[in-house]
């Protein structure tokens, strides 16, 4: 109640520059704090005693400008930023310190940035660079791949078939590449495409929010179509996020009856909220909130696996239940370490250790668990084959089990049948995460080796793998976060996969090939912060495109 949330005593707010006190100040967005000092007007014996000064506020302020982050105030929590936002922040500083003879290594900086923002990060890292730094970026952009002095690329897939350097050079280079096992060649060079279809599904039905006025939005009414796929564009801090994550998620949650956060200011909800009947975030948090959760059991493959080793003849003999093939439970996993494979030694001073369970040596069963094999592999060796070698070692099981079971008595051909049946389940819950891109991840990967993308991705895959599922809406935010252009391609097939099923796709993206796939489009802007939250323009790729004041137009 005393500094009203500015955090500093009175006292300091009565000095003033300007007319401006320091409070005011770091309450400005900076696009409007960099006008404001360049048109500062101090008496001489002010100007000369400010002048350095202004010069280190100018040029500090005018990098967070030059990285698309005009629209922050000064006084922004860090931890609201987002990881794009944090990143380049990290950056002003070190172009902020004018050091030189130095390595950058960046991962990933075009998180979070429309097209228009990444010509400005391009432009600070040629400014990096010409001083006499060395810049070295971890990236999938097109925009950044184009703008790099040399290429490196790893490939030629991913995971245990990976870790190659397939192509090394200029853009030039690539361009004169006749043959080559790089995913990033062919698609730098037109061989390869995603494909873009140009064919939009109509729309009926629709969810229309009125007089929207969450942080920068400005009174708008936004018509969400259903059944089809819907991008939300803009530059960053344009009010993407909080018109779909803080406004619609909640209102959607509230209608159906889940808990959720209160949504944003709003004047009304119209339309067809009936026909919604579920909604998901597929958010990058991760899929579990333990070392124990992986992608076997968050996409329910788990089940059928144990279900399958406690169907062998051994486990009949020990009587092993399925339960004897978790981890989390008592009864097969080992009691030494309670089934994590490492035991946690807490040290007072320092980071805690984790050491290899002594008596399970990391493999997480007991002796005689691990001795039930099925074609050769223990429960052990079944969570650490990749998804795509799974699934070929499981196929392969249920083409001679079905041969087997074609030629056995009635008694065998009842376990035959249990077999099977756990086979045909593992298959078909491995293969969205195939569908997806993630055939390189173990099935009893940790989840917190997974990145927030594949974390994501996981999720998709688990919703597809749903047979019968209620008319829901899929919610993702930037989905194509670490994704290669071969990666995007399989995202924009599982999509489409959702949309047949009746569900509804709505996407708050910058990247252009998934903003061209899109049957709807709601640009918002037309700049970041008080500049934006309003609604530039809806409608088709094609109808965005001939729409002059729209910033992603002139992209797409």
């Amino acid at each position: 109640p005393d500094c009203q949330g500015s955090r500093l005593r009175k006292e300091a707010g009565y000095v003033r520059i300007g007319g401006k006190s320091i409070t005011d100040l770091v309450e400005m967005p900076i696009v409007e704090l960099v006008e404001w000092f360049d048109t500062l007007q101090l008496d001489d014996h002010r100007a000369k005693i400010a002048e350095r000064l202004l010069t280190e506020i100018k040029s500090r302020l005018g990098f967070l400008l030059n990285v698309g982050l005009g629209y922050l105030k000064l006084n922004r929590p860090s931890n609201t930023l987002s990881g794009g936002e944090s990143q380049r922040i990290n950056l002003t500083t070190s172009l902020g310190s004018s050091l030189v003879g130095s390595l950058y290594i960046l991962d990933e900086p075009s998180i979070g940035l429309h097209s228009h923002d990444t010509e400005q990060l391009i432009g600070v890292l040629k400014q990096l660079r010409d001083v006499g730094n060395t810049v070295v970026v971890v990236e999938h952009d097109e925009d950044i791949l184009r703008a790099a002095d040399y290429l490196i690329d790893v490939g030629p897939d991913a995971g245990r078939h990976g870790g190659e350097i397939v192509f090394t050079g200029t853009l030039e280079d690539m361009k004169r590449c006749s043959s080559s096992t790089s995913h990033t060649v062919d698609y730098l060079t037109g061989k390869e495409k995603v494909v873009t279809d140009t064919y939009r599904r109509p729309w009926k039905q629709s969810i229309t929010i009125r007089g929207a006025r969450m942080n920068n939005l400005q009174g708008i009414d936004v018509t969400i179509p259903l059944h089809v796929m819907t991008a939300v564009t803009g530059v960053s801090g344009s009010g993407k996020s909080s018109l779909i994550k803080g406004t619609l998620y909640p209102i959607l949650c509230r209608h159906i009856g889940l808990a959720s956060e209160k949504p944003g200011t709003y004047s009304a909800v119209e339309g067809n909220l009936n026909a919604v009947q579920h909604v998901e975030m597929v958010d990058q948090n991760a899929i579990g909130k333990s070392s124990r959760s992986n992608p076997a059991t968050y996409i329910k493959a788990y089940d059928a696996i144990r279900q399958l080793f406690s169907e062998q003849a051994l486990a009949k003999q020990m009587n092993m239940t399925p339960q004897y093939f978790s981890f989390n439970t008592d009864g097969g996993r080992c009691e030494e370490c309670k089934g994590a494979g490492v035991v946690t030694v807490e040290m007072q001073f320092m980071a805690d250790l984790l050491l290899t369970c002594e008596a399970c040596h990391g493999q997480r069963f007991k002796r005689e668990v691990l001795d039930v094999r099925y074609r050769g592999k223990n429960i052990t060796d079944a969570l650490s084959m990749t998804v795509s070698e799974a699934i070929v070692f499981f196929s392969e099981a249920l083409e001679e089990e079905q041969t087997a079971m074609g030629k056995a008595d009635i008694r065998e051909r009842t376990r035959l049948r249990i077999t099977v049946s756990a086979l045909n389940a593992v298959i078909a819950k491995l293969l969205p995460l195939q569908q997806v891109g993630l055939g390189y991840i173990q099935l009893g990967q940790s989840s917190s080796t997974l990145s927030g993308g594949e974390n994501q991705r996981v999720k998709l895959a688990y919703f597809i793998s749903l047979e019968k599922q209620v008319p829901t809406m899929f919610i993702f935010d930037e989905p194509t976060t670490g994704l290669h252009f071969h990666d995007i391609k399989r995202l924009l097939e599982a999509f489409n996969a959702l949309i047949k099923r009746g569900h509804t796709i709505v996407v708050v993206e910058h990247n252009l090939d998934v903003i061209r796939s899109a049957d709807h489009i709601i640009d918002l802007g037309p700049h970041g912060g008080k500049a934006g939250g309003t609604v530039v323009a809806v409608g088709t790729p094609e109808e965005i495109r001939d729409c002059k004041a729209s910033l992603t137009g002139r992209y797409i």
